[in-house]
């Protein structure tokens, strides 16, 4: 039987053909497309991959990483399990929802370095004085100066000076009316050797701190305008920050047993925060040569990490009379502010 060739009859083939595989080529994108969309979460939720794979397809990790947190991938991988599908993931800078307000030389380095363990705490470290000394620069600078962070963290800064400064209050309260505000104090006693022992390292020329504590020490009239005395008058600080914000608002942090019990005190500040307990013991150590406890080594890192030099300084030994009517002095002050922070810290 004779073929005959025919060129109109070959091109119909031909573009038949071509429809035909136009159409499969449609088909499997779309298939695709449809698999890919509707899956994406159960790949990244449910399969065996690693954390930094998981931080991979959900763009986090980067973000993440740049916290300078030692659990920043664990920090991504537990916010994808509380996280809704179609959650805005990309980090912002905004004003701070709580805040170290105070006080200098009680703790308050410590406690921001501590809480930087926290995956959902993202902390400002050094001190922006926003509110004390750069106000007229505005709330747009501030935010500027804020780390950027993910929609359900919590971002925060300190400085200590908010607390004695008298128009701080009125101004956070304008930013914000329920922002939460955390103050460490310790005895203040210790306090202000602590601050004359910090100012001497940079001035040492100045007066004993035994000359400089009182007015007229032949009266045994105390100085309580010496900045290291007036700050360790709390009741008086706090009343400024009770006309603004309610007890409920501002939690403090024992000074003492944030050395000696610094996962105990971490534990309230967390839950004064709405957070999750994950700072607990197993991520301190007590260092003996400092007299403050330290961070075990973070993950990522070779070494612990304890507070600066700066911190844990000898001491000067003070003159045990004077010691007593610092005591005398102080006492008043102490039984008012531990009726208005509803506890007893027990300075003697």
């Amino acid at each position: 039987m004779a073929i005959f060739y025919h060129p109109y009859l070959e091109t119909r083939r031909l573009l038949h053909k071509l429809l035909v595989m136009l159409s499969l080529c449609t088909i499997c994108a779309s298939l695709f497309y449809f698999l890919g969309g509707c899956c994406e979460t159960d790949i990244v939720e449910n399969t065996g991959l690693g954390q930094s794979t998981q931080l991979f397809f959900t763009g986090r990790y980067h973000e993440n990483l740049a916290t300078g947190s030692p659990d920043a991938v664990g920090t991504s991988a537990r916010s994808l399990e509380t996280s809704s599908p179609g959650k805005d993931w990309a980090a912002a800078r905004r004003l701070p929802q709580a805040l170290i307000i105070g006080v200098k030389k009680g703790g308050t380095r410590a406690l921001l370095e501590f809480l930087r363990l926290h995956p959902d705490i993202r902390a400002l470290g050094s001190e922006p004085h926003f509110f004390d000394r750069h106000y007229a620069r505005g709330l747009n600078w501030y935010r500027s100066m804020m780390p950027k962070a993910l929609d359900g963290q919590i971002v925060m800064e300190k400085t200590p000076r908010y607390f004695v400064t008298a128009e701080t209050p009125a101004r956070i309260y304008a930013m914000s009316k329920e922002i939460k505000l955390i103050v460490v104090v310790r005895d203040p006693i210790t306090r202000a050797i602590s601050d004359y022992t910090q100012i001497i390292s940079k001035t040492p020329d100045i007066p004993s701190f035994e000359t400089l504590t009182f007015k007229n020490r032949t009266m045994g009239q105390i100085d309580a305008l010496w900045s290291p005395i007036w700050i360790g008058m709390y009741a008086q600080h706090l009343e400024k920050w009770l006309a603004y914000f309610p007890p409920s608002q501002i939690h403090f942090v024992h000074g003492e047993r944030l050395i000696s019990d610094p996962a105990g005190e971490l534990g309230k500040v967390q839950d004064f925060l709405g957070l999750q307990r994950i700072i607990t013991d197993k991520h301190f150590y007590f260092n003996k040569t400092k007299g403050f406890p330290c961070l075990k080594k973070p993950e990522g890192s070779s070494k612990p990490h304890c507070l600066g030099k700066t911190k844990g300084r000898t001491h000067p030994k003070i003159d045990p009379k004077v010691i007593q009517r610092l005591k005398d002095f102080y006492h008043p002050h102490n039984l008012k502010f531990y009726q208005m922070a509803g506890q007893d810290f027990g300075w003697q």
